[in-house]
């Protein structure tokens, strides 16, 4: 009997456009594989389904945006595609194959994980930025990559194109994914993020995985109460009936209200403690992409993955982890605003308007108001915003840049941080550092010595995430004063008394494991690729329609091709000597639109690239970065027609 679709089917073959055909690499880690029921993998067992590999490190938001991204079509196309994460760890932390299960677990991964702490695979893909998604067709070629976020609906469509092809060769299967979900554990709290102290003595937790706030006894130990109904979602109400989206920060405002950080759904939300009902008082439910407003009516504003807020200046400031910036929320305006950061990702002090900040997690105010301290995970960096004049300006306690970290104590400009994502100001004027990554807690103390002293407080502590000073603690009365600590990946809080005399960790430096790039002293062509989407065409109605910026760390790295322009293609020049090392920062952007329809939807599609870089007179003078498509002249030579 003739199948009445395959004519149809058929057109749709014949039409689909002419694509590079790369043979895929095999899928390899050290680390094994996650979420499959304990069974090895391989692309030939994946044959003739649609394979989307997203390459991820858990501590990248941008990745994180992209696993949210992908749950509907995930869903959609459940029997045609699997989606394989491939876990590429940036920090020493992300590289134990413990912490790998636990973010699987704790960011709701329901695909097969790959972890594969070598970069093996990374390096196979010629990967070079989290996060980068490979589609690989049902034959087993690659026939697109793209790297950064908002590449759904372009990846949708073209799995659509690739069903309707491989059906029609024949060449397609469907059936159910080798997905297994691991079983679930019982615990009163699952990988908690932040804590609030509550002024009747109990404390506020957000049950990050289970998308709650958990109101636990003085004790830290006894559930009194959870707010949210536990699923993911966007819903005022009733305590009962209310749901959140992986809940982070919470601070509570003037007027004994809390407001929460709910980080996934890019909102800030309002809860009345006494009655336990919710409200969203800031964000849209949509994610901030480049080009969206920047300040109005809170409500009308959207918000990128708010990651913890705090109450400063008469404002509400929000660390807002998604697009490296700080942003103010004012309750008695319903306004909301950029405040610090130009969304561009690093370490850069100053004017608070130019300053650059790497997925701010963590804020606190100063005891003395003066001060709002800033733990910048991805530099793993302390930072601080103070008044200067009529503005503010960012300045830097502790950390370098992207890809220095460690766990090293002593003078400031000398010690080291890995991902810190809380920050906790104390009575005394020193701040305490939930060190998350070294599994410890930190001290900084800026009136110690000329530049101020960094000391350990505790160590084996499972990934700290937030700490608050204990309330009444019964170690008060000796003057040892103590501290409640969020021990995310133990799902606990911890009561620790404050030591007298803090420990001097004599710690080595650490950098990522991905390999520095060479490149060739004097002039280097920097290529972003981008092809746009099929249907889709460059959007060119209100001026050009890409963007690229590029500088360097150190800046003298950079003799020449600093600076924005509009084109994707630049020639720079690199100064050094042989074995000079840095860190190119290279930011691209491109506006498509859809090429029919009345209306035709405007799409944006953005990378940061922080590349290291050694100089090497056998380095390359050419630096390919995908952004959308295929390096054709790169994989020309195993092209196939």
């Amino acid at each position: 009997m003739s199948d009445p679709a395959a004519p149809a089917a058929a057109s749709a073959a014949s039409a689909a456009p002419r694509r590079a055909r790369v043979r895929a690499p095999e899928l390899v880690g050290r680390g094994g594989w996650l979420n499959t029921g304990g069974k090895d993998l391989a692309l030939a067992d994946l044959r003739g389904r649609i394979v989307v590999l997203d390459f991820w490190t858990f501590c990248c938001i941008n990745c994180l945006h992209v696993i949210d991204e992908l749950r509907e079509m995930e869903e959609r196309h459940k029997d045609t595609v699997v989606v394989v994460g491939v876990h590429s760890p940036k920090f020493v932390h992300e590289a134990e194959h413990a912490a790998v299960v636990d973010a699987v677990e704790r960011y709701g991964v329901a695909h097969p994980v790959l972890d594969d702490p070598e970069l093996a695979t990374w390096k196979q893909y010629a990967v070079r930025a989290w996060p980068t998604l490979v589609v690989i067709d049902p034959e087993g070629y690659v026939v697109a990559q793209h790297a950064g976020e908002g590449h759904v609906h372009a990846i949708e469509k073209l799995v659509t194109e690739l069903e309707a092809e491989h059906e029609a060769k024949g060449t397609l299967r469907r059936g159910e994914g080798p997905y297994s979900p691991p079983e679930p554990v019982a615990t009163d709290l699952r990988f908690p993020g932040k804590v609030l102290a509550l002024p009747q003595g109990t404390f506020l937790v957000s049950d990050t995985t289970r998308h709650q706030l958990v109101e636990l006894a003085a004790d830290g130990e006894t559930v009194l109460r959870r707010i949210g109904a536990g699923e993911r979602g966007l819903v005022d109400g009733a305590a009962e009936t209310a749901r959140f989206n992986e809940p982070q920060g919470l601070a509570l405002l003037p007027d004994g209200a809390v407001l929460v950080a709910d980080t996934v759904n890019h909102a800030l939300r309002r809860l009345d403690p006494a009655t336990g009902a919710v409200v969203t008082v800031a964000g849209t439910g949509a994610q901030w992409w480049q080009g969206a407003p920047t300040e109005g009516p809170a409500r009308e504003v959207a918000l990128s993955s708010p990651w913890d807020v705090a109450w400063f200046a008469e404002r509400v400031w929000i660390a807002m982890a998604g697009v490296h910036q700080l942003w103010t929320y004012d309750p008695v305006s319903g306004t909301v605003a950029a405040a610090a950061g130009t969304t561009n990702e690093g370490l850069v002090d100053g004017p608070a308007a130019e300053a650059w900040f790497a997925q701010p997690s963590g804020l606190a105010v100063a005891a003395d108001g003066s001060r709002l301290w800033v733990a910048d995970s991805e530099t793993s960096a302390l930072r601080w915003v103070e008044r200067e004049g009529d503005s503010f300006a960012v300045r830097t306690a502790v950390g370098t840049g992207l890809f220095d970290f460690g766990h090293r104590d002593g003078p400031a400009d000398q010690a080291l941080f890995q991902h810190p994502l809380g920050v906790t100001a104390l009575p005394d004027g020193s701040v305490a550092v939930c060190d998350t990554y070294n599994h410890a807690l930190r001290r900084y103390d800026p009136a110690t010595g000329a530049v101020g002293e960094v000391s350990t407080l505790a160590t084996d502590l499972r990934e700290p995430s937030g700490a608050v000073p204990a309330p009444d603690g019964p170690g008060e009365a000796d003057g040892a004063p103590e501290i409640v600590v969020v021990e995310s990946a133990r799902h606990r809080l911890t009561r620790l008394r404050l030591p007298e005399d803090a420990v001097r960790v004599e710690g080595v430096a650490h950098r990522t494991q991905r390999a520095a790039t060479e490149v060739a002293p004097g002039t280097l062509r920097l290529d972003v690729v981008f092809q746009p989407p099929a249907g889709q065409k460059l959007d060119t109605r209100y001026g050009p329609a890409t963007r690229l910026v590029v500088s360097s760390t150190p800046p003298g790295l950079l003799s020449a091709g600093e600076g924005t322009g509009t084109d994707l293609q630049r020639e720079v020049r690199l100064s050094g000597e042989e074995g000079t090392e840095g860190v190119l920062h290279v930011s691209a952007m491109a506006a498509s639109c859809d090429e029919e329809g009345e209306f035709p939807a405007c799409h944006m599609h953005q990378q940061d690239w922080g590349v290291p870089v050694r100089l090497s007179a056998q380095g390359a003078d050419r630096l390919p970065l995908v952004l959308a498509g295929l390096d054709e002249r790169a994989e020309g030579d195993e092209a196939e027609d």
